[in-house]
């Protein structure tokens, strides 16, 4: 019954209920961890990755990229893009499925939070100063930064005969969680389209207690930036034969 496909799904899904969920207790009203700030967002956020790619490996992904970023970076550097489209809506919907248990996970907490932007931060991503081409450039870089330094890590140089088994979970959550602290303050470092894309249209559609609109204008950003940092880095994996 596994699959690459579902793997890709349910490690998504586990990425978004645990990175969104940690966004959601710091900043929905009457939470336990309301308030306790930027480290606690970021570290939840490598943890979620950390705990998404090991479920994914486990349901047969062994790839668990959880991002078409990832997935089209990886496509430049192999010259294959066949698991794109695929991986794709699979890391869409399981998106959309971590998304909706986060708003059912709060459920109380929406309605005695008034602040609509903070809602909307629950479930997708916005810019700190709100500027569209550094903006994109953001999330360009720091993407390119998660592709680049992930195809270092597994590496031949780095780990000629693989990295020891179950280790690159970890590396890669330390990976995200250093994105975030080091890039992250401009844009919230989406990196990742279906993290941001997918969970945006369920703040769109779910009925969700005195939110606003769903930033519709700013949607390219998190979408557009990061998969040309993943195209870009995988350009260079592949020039650098890494």
């Amino acid at each position: 019954m596994n699959s690459a496909w579902l793997g890709e799904f349910l490690g998504t899904m586990i990425l978004i209920l645990l990175g969104d969920g940690v966004v959601a207790g710091v900043l929905l009203k009457k939470s336990k961890v309301e308030g306790s700030g930027w480290i606690v967002i970021t570290a939840g956020w490598a943890f979620a990755v950390m705990a998404g790619v090991f479920v994914s490996i486990a349901c047969g992904s062994s790839d668990a990229h959880l991002n078409p970023a990832v997935t089209i970076g990886m496509a430049v550097k192999a010259g294959s893009f066949a698991k794109f489209l695929p991986y794709l809506l699979a890391q869409m919907l399981g998106a959309m499925a971590g998304a909706t248990l986060v708003w059912l996970h709060f459920l109380p907490h929406w309605k005695e939070t008034a602040d609509q932007h903070a809602k909307l931060a629950c479930f997708c991503t916005g810019p700190a100063i709100r500027s569209m081409l550094p903006n994109f450039l953001s999330e360009v870089i720091a993407t390119f930064v998660l592709v680049f330094v992930v195809g270092a890590i597994f590496s031949k140089a780095v780990a000629p005969t693989g990295l020891a088994a179950g280790l690159g979970p970890y590396l890669v959550g330390s990976l995200v969680w250093g994105v975030g602290l080091s890039l992250g303050g401009t844009t919230g470092y989406a990196i990742n389209p279906a993290r941001d894309f997918g969970p945006r249209l369920m703040h769109a559609i779910l009925p969700i207690a005195g939110k606003g609109d769903s930033d519709w204008g700013y949607a390219p950003i998190p979408i557009l930036g990061p998969l040309a940092g993943g195209a870009i880095a995988g350009l260079a994996l592949r020039a650098l034969g890494i």
